[in-house]
């Protein structure tokens, strides 16, 4: 393996492969990975988990507040409306009704009492 010291602690190399059905059409992609887990399980479990994350919260960045439409590419500005896009997200989740994150955000939008209490600690 040419630079393996580069790679110390590699202990195996993992291939997750992932079929989605979408208007009767299947679509297969394979995603490869590097890894020092050795336990399959405990590579599903972490793979699972970062796609969980892609899926709850980078979804609702892209489809709710079009982040990928964003034009904000200089300075620190990408960085700091991330942030508050981020913030934005944890409020409306804590808001205890059944609407999604788009219609919470609407009917924030709208009124002036819709409130979200939220206790920070540090």
């Amino acid at each position: 393996m040419p630079n393996a010291a580069r790679w110390q602690g590699l202990k195996s190399i993992a291939r997750v492969e992932s079929e989605r059905i979408v208007n009767g059409k299947v679509s297969v992609e394979q995603r490869y990975y590097i890894t020092t887990l050795t336990n399959v399980a405990s590579f599903a479990h972490a793979a699972r988990a970062h796609w969980s994350i892609e899926n709850s919260l980078h979804w609702v960045l892209d489809v709710t507040f079009k982040e990928d439409d964003s034009r904000i590419r200089t300075g620190y500005a990408p960085e700091n409306f991330n942030i508050i896009r981020q913030l934005a997200i944890n409020l409306l989740k804590k808001e205890p009704s059944k609407l999604s994150i788009k219609r919470k955000r609407f009917k924030a939008a709208l009124s002036d009492s819709f409130r979200c209490d939220v206790i920070f600690s540090v």
